[in-house]
């Protein structure tokens, strides 16, 4: 049983620090809390969901539109930064203008959704229909493995580009120094447009992720996710890209956990009760530094 609660910990887990990365990458970069982060995470199976009820239900057809509507999430993030954020920046906008942004985004993104689809929840289809194993009392399904295997595949390829390319440089140098970096030449208002896209594109199979498993679909989503997401963040060390996949990984065991053996009731609550201690106890996160401030 407890073997069990583990392993589904760790494939719902993977999917939220999944989710944290794209919203950790743009508070590192701007300091900014992207409240729009999830609705576009719930937006990705949303429109997977109508194109293949239209296209129909096969493997071949759904990895082909969830990366086709990933492409045009991530667009789409990235064109709410170039035409409503951009325009507040270059005007000397205050920081609370930027995020009553997100959110108004968020707002017409959520209220679109329930106009479109319906405030009801919606079966969401597997067209793989793949078969379970036993790993001693534990049965996993192999879409588990897929889902684990296929976001810590994205989460190593996020932190390559961070850490290993050119563009991570240009994010990391935006992220210390905005004025300096583009002093260097670095075009920072392209990186941040940038770092919008990648955010929101593996938010949006984030939320495909997360209908597999699940099979259900419902307007909730992006709300209960942004949160978690933001709390994965804050409890692993806002701005750094392995506090957020520690923090997702931590805050979907304990929700696994409290579900199984205390009540179901509580699986949301845990993710702010975690919160809550970490920012009395550490908080800059577990894996967050002391910023210092020069005087």
């Amino acid at each position: 049983m407890f073997l069990q609660q583990i392993i589904n910990g760790l494939t719902i887990g993977s999917i939220y620090a999944l989710v944290t990365i794209g919203f950790s990458m743009v508070w590192s970069i701007l300091k900014l809390a992207n409240f729009a982060h999830g609705s576009f995470y719930m937006l990705g199976p949303y429109l997977t969901l109508m194109i293949i009820t239209l296209l129909g239900v096969s493997p071949v057809t759904f990895i082909l539109v969830a990366l086709v509507i990933a492409f045009l999430t991530g667009s789409l993030g990235a064109s709410m930064d170039r035409v409503l954020l951009r325009p507040i920046r270059e005007k000397k906008g205050s920081t609370i203008s930027i995020i009553l942004c997100t959110i108004g985004v968020q707002t017409v993104i959520n209220n679109g959704i329930i106009a479109i689809f319906g405030s009801q929840s919606r079966s969401f289809p597997d067209p793989f229909e793949l078969p379970s194993i036993t790993i001693g009392n534990a049965v996993v399904s192999w879409m588990q493995i897929i889902i684990f295997v296929l976001a810590v595949s994205l989460m190593l390829i996020l932190s390559k580009i961070v850490y290993g390319t050119k563009l991570g440089t240009a994010m990391r140098a935006v992220s210390q120094n905005g004025r300096a970096a583009s002093l260097m030449g670095i075009n920072v208002n392209q990186v941040i447009m940038i770092t919008f896209f990648l955010g929101t594109c593996v938010a949006s199979i984030a939320g495909c992720m997360v209908g597999l498993y699940y099979q259900v679909i419902d307007p909730t989503m992006a709300t209960i996710t942004s949160s978690k997401s933001m709390a994965a963040a804050i409890l692993g060390g806002i701005g750094v890209l392995p506090g957020a996949v520690l923090g997702g990984l931590i805050i979907g065991v304990l929700e696994t956990l409290v579900a199984a053996y205390v009540s179901s009731g509580y699986r949301d609550a845990i993710a702010f009760a975690v919160l809550i201690i970490i920012l009395v106890v550490r908080p800059t996160g577990i894996m967050g530094k002391k910023s210092i401030n020069k005087v």
